[in-house]
């Protein structure tokens, strides 16, 4: 009795002791202000609170976002981290609880030669044969809160891997959409580059009705000729184009190479409203930077952990059961049992945990120089998003116009050649190579606008909603 009452007395006492060992956790400060450059946004409304389907109107792209969260190898290879997590988290929460075994011996003994040297009238039996059935019960008390970090790393382990799951999500939904338009774009070069051609092939019959009238000389057939092959040569690197984008889109999508349904580029309708919030929202809005937080969150805990190993460590041990030299009196007056409490202090280990202190200590500090990175990277990711769908708004407007003269310059000068010799046909040859170009790099500048929202959307911390 007298035990019991000391066991529980130290318990007590060392319980009361434990208040200063392990620190709690508070969100560090860190800067998230202020990090979109040239923006003085006070609206709190951001597109990353859409879900996807309200971003993306084009229903075929719907799809293929949505095949992709259910197929993508990825991002189940991202659930089954959460699975594995939290069976982590539960074998932390079971480590508060006791240990419990059951056991059976049977122990035979026999003397030695030297034993059994004592007269036989004595009664005394040298061999024998002893039966035991116990449980025993070992439980280490959560003195130091050594246990309760551990859950608590446990708990940030899961955390992590759930933000990281959705962090898998969230650049599959960029990585589908802007394969899916960059998909588009090349569907829409092609079919300018295959209309430039049969526009090349007329030019070439029209120059040699031209020469047979002697308004051209045969050096204008030939260039006609050229100016048809030099496009008609980009087809083959447009069709290769197409089908490694196909191939990587099915990657994404988790199945095998194989075509992409999908609609053209002139079905796209870009959303005209870009609300990005204020730049503070990313901390809750991205999984990346909760990720981070999480994993600083598991290194402070493990530091906690660290310390706790320069304090005693309490087991309480119990063991109960049946003992008896005969089988058949196991259930008679066979009972024994035992309690016994220990303390172990490190003594010559200090070495030890004081480097595991310190490794614990520099990885925390890692831990958070990574989180603050995690955020200015994101700031600079927005800001350049921002800026990109700008230049792209201002590069489409322009390139309306340069087409507008372009098409009459290529109008113009084929008048000029075909009535009057104000003009060669190498003007005409120049003002219609100058109209392809512009044609394929407008695609370029609506392919820019498409995937800057994307990217706008995502690196605001949009797509896994």
């Amino acid at each position: 009795m007298k035990t019991r009452y000391f066991l529980l007395t130290l318990a007590v006492l060392f319980i009361m002791a434990s208040c200063n060992v392990s620190q709690h956790y508070k969100r560090p400060n860190v800067t998230a202000a202020n990090l979109y450059r040239d923006s003085s946004a006070t609206d709190t409304n951001s597109i990353a609170n859409l879900p996807w389907r309200s971003l993306f109107a084009d229903t075929v792209l719907q799809n293929l976002i949505q095949e992709g969260i259910n197929n993508n190898l990825n991002l189940r290879t991202a659930i089954l981290k959460i699975a594995e997590a939290n069976a982590t988290l539960k074998a932390s929460k079971a480590a508060y609880f006791p240990t419990l075994s059951a056991g059976g011996t049977v122990t035979k003994a026999k003397s030695s030669q030297a034993a059994q040297s004592f007269p036989a009238g004595l009664g005394i039996d040298l061999n024998t044969t002893t039966y035991q059935a116990d449980l025993s019960a070992s439980w280490t008390v959560n003195v130091w809160g050594q246990l309760s970090s551990l859950k608590r790393q446990a708990i940030a382990n899961f955390l992590e891997s759930d933000a990281s799951k959705r962090a898998v999500q969230t650049a599959l939904v960029a990585d589908i959409a802007n394969a899916y338009y960059t998909l588009l774009s090349y569907d829409q070069q092609l079919a300018i580059t295959r209309q430039t051609v049969k526009n090349n092939i007329q030019d070439v019959e029209t120059n040699k009705s031209l020469l047979k009238a002697n308004v051209v000389t045969g050096a204008a057939v030939v260039q006609s000729e050229a100016n048809r092959y030099a496009a008609e040569i980009t087809i083959p690197d447009l069709e290769t184009n197409i089908r490694q984008t196909e191939n990587a889109l099915c990657i994404l999508l988790g199945r095998g190479p194989g075509p992409i349904k999908r609609l053209t580029m002139a079905e796209q309708t870009p959303v005209e409203t870009l609300n990005t919030g204020l730049s503070t929202q990313l901390l809750k809005n991205r999984p990346d930077i909760q990720q981070s937080e999480f994993a600083f969150m598991s290194a402070f805990e493990n530091t906690n952990v660290a310390h706790s190993y320069f304090y005693p460590t309490l087991t309480i041990t119990a063991e109960g059961g049946l003992s008896t030299l005969q089988l058949k009196d196991l259930f008679n007056n066979s009972i024994f049992y035992n309690l016994v409490g220990g303390l172990t202090q490190p003594i010559f280990n200090q070495g030890q945990n004081k480097a595991r202190y310190r490794i614990a200590k520099a990885q925390q500090l890692e831990a958070f120089n990574t989180y603050q990175q995690s955020i200015l990277t994101a700031g600079q990711e927005v800001a350049n998003d921002l800026f990109s769908y700008k230049q792209a708004l201002k590069k489409v407007d322009l390139r309306k116009k340069e087409l507008d003269a372009l098409e009459k310059s290529v109008d113009y000068t084929k008048q000029l050649l075909t009535y009057s010799s104000a003009t060669n046909y190498t003007d005409v040859l120049t003002s219609e190579q100058s109209l392809l170009a512009a044609q394929l790099a407008g695609v370029n500048d609506k392919l820019q606008q498409l995937q800057a929202i994307v990217n706008l959307y995502t690196d605001l911390g949009g797509g896994w909603k």
